[in-house]
């Protein structure tokens, strides 16, 4: 090497001084403006560096905290469960007083005694007759419509997760088990910011309406809130109480809902470019993202456990756990077709250990994309298959509606923009 030193160097370098690497090298120096140059990070690069455990952490937190993530797919599921509860609602409406109602043979004072024990919610109770029945359940209608189109989501939801469960909870004993997934996930559509788009919200909310509605709406609540709370409701282990939570009651929780949502609305009017309505978004963003999360998982736990539980199963392992109740007169809607399908052993025999090895992989095929959407299509044909063949077509469109958590969102834009073109109105939803 040569003794110079090129022209322009500091003059440290001319006098002999050596220059040092990293962080202790980088005080005294000069950045390419000429200033000083702030020390860096003390720690190996891997660690502290951009590309660095730091740096990924704070990649993944700012997109945690910052971007609403599924937001395609919570409308899905959002409209999926409206949907679906609204449907059977419709369905059991000529019956309803003798499922839930009045005319039960599960009479309100059984129901009370089976809820002075697992502390369950449910608001049917509360009175006798019935005047307080049918206002629940049409309340419950609107409510699941209301979720259906996204309008007034923050409260919609609200209301369709009381109404989800008192109506479920008044007759335990009904249920094909697409009223656990819907039981499930009205308590996890609370916690979403399911309305971003598809929604009538989300129109509201770029042609810049006001919300004079929301706040008579929130002021209404609060109202029916204080009455449940100065009526004893609220306080009662019986109707309102947590079972996990002891000394957490449901009527804590609808009133930090409600605490929130006028906080939001406040700060939104008051300072909406200020750092509070900030913090509130990123706070709103983060709940759901873990909501969506928690969505995600109970899909995969109710796979899992269900492929596994069947490997189990001695009908299962030898292939005709299909073969019975298609020959049972309670799953056999249409007997000309499932006598058909149950004659023909090799297909039920094959869709027997499929269904079995489907629900065992889906966990394991998460990791890649294009086999897990494969396997996704054909979930959902095995769903429309049970939903015809066995006639549980609550129970089908409540795991579809759940699956939809994992659809691609291209998928969903390319039928978002089909349904467009045959909607009677022309302002796009999202």
């Amino acid at each position: 090497m040569s003794g110079t030193t090129p022209a322009g160097a500091p003059e440290r370098l001319r006098e002999g001084i050596p220059r040092q690497s990293g962080p202790v090298a980088a005080e005294g120096t000069e950045d390419a403006a000429g200033g000083p140059r702030r020390p860096g990070p003390v720690g190996p690069a891997w660690l502290t560096g951009p590309a660095g455990f730091a740096g990924s952490a704070a990649r993944v937190f700012a997109v945690f905290a910052g971007r609403v993530l599924g937001r395609h797919q919570a409308a899905t599921v959002r409209i999926g469960f409206g949907l679906v509860w609204l449907a059977y609602l419709l369905r059991e409406w000529p019956n309803r007083r003798l499922l839930y109602g009045d005319t039960s043979p599960w009479s309100a004072d059984l129901a009370r005694q089976l809820l002075a024990d697992n502390g369950a919610l449910t608001v049917l109770p509360w009175f006798d007759g019935r005047l307080w029945f049918e206002l629940v359940y049409h309340l419950a209608v609107l409510s699941a419509l209301a979720v259906l189109l996204g309008w007034r989501t923050r409260a919609a939801t609200v209301l369709f997760l009381v109404t989800v469960l008192s109506v479920q909870n008044r007759n335990v004993f009904l249920g094909d088990g697409g009223d656990n997934i819907v039981h499930l996930m009205a308590v996890y559509l609370v916690f979403t910011r399911c309305a971003e788009v598809w929604s009538l919200d989300a129109r509201r909310a770029r042609s810049g309406r006001g919300g004079a509605l929301g706040v008579q709406l929130w002021a209404l609540l609060g109202a029916l809130l204080l009455v449940c709370q100065l009526g004893g409701f609220a306080g009662s282990s019986l109707d309102w109480t947590v079972p996990a939570f002891p000394y957490v009651g449901w009527g804590a929780l609808f009133w930090l809902l409600w605490a929130v949502a006028g906080l939001w609305w406040l700060v939104d009017r008051l300072a909406p470019q200020g750092e509070t309505r900030a913090v509130l978004d990123a706070l709103a963003t983060m709940v759901h993202n873990c909501a969506m999360l928690v969505i995600a998982v109970e899909v995969v736990l109710i796979y899992a456990t269900a492929g596994w539980y069947k490997v189990q199963g001695s009908r299962w392992q030898d292939g005709t756990a299909l073969h019975y109740p298609l020959h049972l007169d309670y799953f056999t809607p249409w007997p000309g077709l499932s006598a058909l399908v149950g004659g023909m052993l090799l297909p039920v025999f094959l869709i027997t250990y499929g269904t079995v090895l489907l629900q065992v992989a889906f966990p394991f095929t998460l990791v890649n994309r294009r086999i897990k959407n494969v396997l996704l299509v054909v979930m959902m044909a095995e769903h429309l298959g049970i939903a015809v063949l066995l006639g549980l077509p609550v129970f089908s469109l409540a795991m579809i509606a759940a699956d939809a958590v994992f659809l691609p969102t291209a998928a969903l834009l390319w039928a978002g923009e089909r349904v467009a073109r045959i909607r009677p109105w022309r302002a796009p939803l999202s």
